[in-house]
């Protein structure tokens, strides 16, 4: 289910976790050549994709927020 991004905070490993708008989260890990998301590692470029969609899986499997 696509939701968006509204702000982000890091896990316990230092990894960068979007806070989607039905309140999981997901993890958006730049790890190239796998993963390409360039714009996670600095502030101006995480605040540039607030707003933006998200697959969330979590609400795909139904699975209610804490």
């Amino acid at each position: 289910m696509k939701r968006k991004i509204v702000d982000y905070h890091q896990d316990e490993h230092g990894d960068w976790v979007a806070d989607l708008e039905c309140t999981h989260g997901q993890h958006v890990r730049h790890q190239p050549p796998f993963i390409n998301r360039p714009w996670v590692e600095t502030v101006a470029g995480r605040q540039s994709m607030v707003g933006r969609v998200l697959n969330c899986v979590k609400c795909d499997s139904v699975e209610i927020p804490l």
